[in-house]
């Protein structure tokens, strides 16, 4: 009976222990299970996938004749510089797609192999024009995330603001023209920044 006893306490207080779920396995955090995506994980989610590429390189090449080097720097370009291939995703995609017979070299590359779309490469390009958009897309906003100016400069600068104001108007010493003088520097400066 003492034996059921003590194993009962035990179980128990395993069961109330933040590490442990009701059936004495380990909780799993709120980023466990996602593949390695959150702040803990050590991969993170690819920009495009194989696929993506593919469709973007189909569209990039319709545009103009391109070679691989070409590539990488226009999808940086339209990324704002947020997300670019490797040249060892991008050269062994443009073997791929020729073999397919979607690219050709189009003989005016010089030095450097230059590749045009062929008549299925043009088919398949307006086939699936819709998710290209939305590829086209996605690489718009990375630019636009990529061009914001980070504000934490102007977060830090009210921070400490807030913090020098509580600290000088619980002085002692405080006085109705100390709180008028410190209300006028801060709508000077707030009108200040309007005018920026």
């Amino acid at each position: 009976m003492r034996k059921h006893t003590h194993r009962a306490l035990r179980m128990k207080n395993r069961e109330s222990s933040p590490s442990f779920g009701r059936h004495g396995g380990r909780h799993r955090s709120h980023d466990e299970g996602r593949g390695g995506e959150g702040r803990g994980g050590g991969r993170r989610r690819k920009m495009v996938d194989g696929e993506g590429l593919r469709l973007l390189a189909l569209h990039l090449i319709g545009e103009e004749p391109r070679h691989g080097y070409d590539l990488i720097r226009a999808l940086s370009e339209k990324s704002g510089g947020a997300w670019a291939p490797s040249p060892g995703m991008v050269y062994p995609l443009l073997t791929l797609l020729t073999d397919m017979g979607l690219i050709a070299e189009d003989g005016e590359g010089g030095a450097r192999k230059r590749y045009a779309l062929t008549e299925a490469g043009i088919a398949e390009r307006d086939g699936q024009a819709e998710e290209i958009a939305r590829l086209l897309t996605r690489l718009e906003a990375l630019a636009n995330e990529a061009d914001r100016v980070d504000p934490a400069p102007v977060r830090r600068a009210v921070h400490n603001l807030r913090a020098v104001l509580i600290e000088r108007m619980g002085r002692t010493d405080v006085t109705p023209e100390t709180v008028f003088e410190a209300a006028a520097l801060i709508d000077a400066t707030a009108q200040a920044i309007e005018r920026l």
